[in-house]
């Protein structure tokens, strides 16, 4: 595909994550890609996989899950922020997409008040494993800000690979996370969006990634995206004091095993991937 189709893809994804309160209707974002509007929505739905709609709602309600399960601001002014007009019409949308409403999302467990020190006790205990890891050499697209709108960088790099026709040399879609939250401003934390490659020579816009391999402990996560903090907490906080394990000194991963266009945020299956000595 031109370079000028995958710029207007990738100026219309960064529209959206720039403005979820905003105009994101079709026009609005055919007038972004600078395309006419009888022609962007196949373009777009050709070259993501989905069309603008399903990527505006998507996106907005991924923001609000994550504001839901890191913050007390109220619903009424997460709805808001999202662009959603008032707190009915945001909560049948979210209850659609979560399989909850946005009140019963937060009471679930998902959010997390901010703690000096957490008792172990108090944490939830998900299964852990031990699995010898190939070494992978990733394509990725990087991300410097907040871990929770790493989104961005994942439209960007799918819709490189969509427009290239990657996916024949792709393994698994991977995130890689550099920094620990807390220890790193969140506008300065690295991360690092993309797959494994099959390929030789690395595509133009991507940027190669290498993971060693070796012994690694293995948190499998099934739900919302928003609620992976809950179990980074657990493997830290709760398995690795009492595992004997020591942390390799490589970056934590995650491997996922579903894709969220098509699969409900309950049924997402996300493996956590914790490289060890």
């Amino acid at each position: 595909m031109a370079q000028s189709y995958e710029d207007r893809i990738l100026r219309v994804l960064d529209y959206i994550h720039d403005n979820p309160a905003g105009d994101l209707s079709l026009d609005r974002l055919a007038d972004v890609a600078a395309m006419s509007r009888f022609h962007w929505h196949r373009v777009f739905r050709a070259l993501t996989g989905e069309t603008c709609g399903q990527s505006v709602r998507r996106i907005r309600l991924h923001r609000a899950a994550v504001a839901l399960a890191n913050s007390d601001a109220s619903i009424e002014d997460i709805a808001a922020t999202v662009g959603y007009p008032n707190r009915y019409s945001f909560s049948r949308a979210f209850t659609t997409a979560y399989g909850h409403a946005p009140g019963a999302f937060r009471a679930k467990g998902q959010h997390l008040p901010p703690m000096a020190l957490r008792d172990p006790k108090e944490l939830f205990m998900y299964d852990v494993t031990l699995r010898t890891e190939p070494a992978r050499r990733l394509v990725t697209v990087p991300h410097i800000g907040p871990y929770a709108e790493i989104g961005r960088a994942f439209e960007h790099f799918s819709a490189l690979v969509n427009s290239r026709n990657l996916w024949p040399n792709l393994g698994p879609v991977m995130g890689v996370y550099m920094d620990a939250p807390g220890e790193v401003p969140e506008a300065e934390l690295r991360s690092f969006a993309g797959a494994e490659y099959r390929g030789t020579d690395t595509p133009e816009g991507l940027e190669p990634f290498e993971i060693p391999g070796g012994k690694s402990a293995i948190l499998t996560f099934k739900g919302p995206y928003a609620g992976l903090s809950a179990a980074y907490d657990s493997l830290f906080g709760g398995w690795l004091p009492q595992s004997g394990e020591t942390p390799a000194d490589e970056p934590c991963y995650e491997i996922y095993l579903n894709d969220p266009r098509s699969t409900a945020p309950e049924e997402l299956l996300t493996e956590i991937v914790l490289p060890l000595k």
